[in-house]
């Protein structure tokens, strides 16, 4: 095994290359600890901290070191139930309450977009009416019967029948307005 010795080696922030310097001794350890140690920069950056006792410092977040890094996601999110060609009858046509359908595929950019606004309407919406998603590619036929050219489409159906529909990538506000005409 090799082992090579350095006296010290510094990286200078002007202009000029790497210099040496003379070697390291325990003064200046103790000054290299107490400047990491100054709190001039912040320890997290990148993800939200939540705990009680994190204290505010220069307008970032410090937190202790038994803070949990927890997803804000996590609270809004709604799982909308996939719906199919085999369950559309059962699922659409025959329920008592509206009913919000959105046409989508997996390849489509705008379909993705509009993914999180109607997973807020769900939750929103919760109990008044039900959210469902239809992928195009694998349930075509009924992408056919309802004329679906353009994706994302959505649909609001109410006792069986086609009552409104938005074509596109959309704001919260349009769907919400469409949705309010059926309760």
């Amino acid at each position: 095994m090799a082992t090579m010795q350095l006296e010290s080696l510094t990286l200078s922030l002007s202009s000029t290359p790497l210099s040496l310097s003379p070697p390291i001794t325990a003064s200046s350890v103790t000054l290299l600890s107490a400047r990491r140690s100054s709190g001039k920069l912040p320890r997290f950056s990148g993800l939200k901290l939540r705990s009680s006792t994190a204290t505010r410092f220069s307008g970032s977040r410090i937190a202790p070191r038994s803070a949990r890094i927890v997803c804000e996601a996590q609270d809004t999110a709604v799982e909308v139930a996939a719906i199919t060609d085999a369950n559309w009858q059962s699922l659409v046509l025959e329920a008592k309450t509206p009913v919000f359908v959105e046409f989508w595929a997996p390849w489509c950019g705008p379909c993705r977009m509009i993914h999180p606004i109607v997973d807020e309407l769900a939750k929103d919406y919760a109990g008044k009416v039900k959210f469902y998603k239809l992928n195009t590619d694998e349930s075509p036929s009924t992408a056919t019967r309802y004329g679906i050219r353009s994706i994302p489409t959505v649909i609001i159906f109410k006792n069986g029948e086609k009552k409104d529909a938005v074509i596109g990538a959309v704001q919260k506000s349009t769907l919400t307005t469409s949705i309010e005409k059926f309760l």
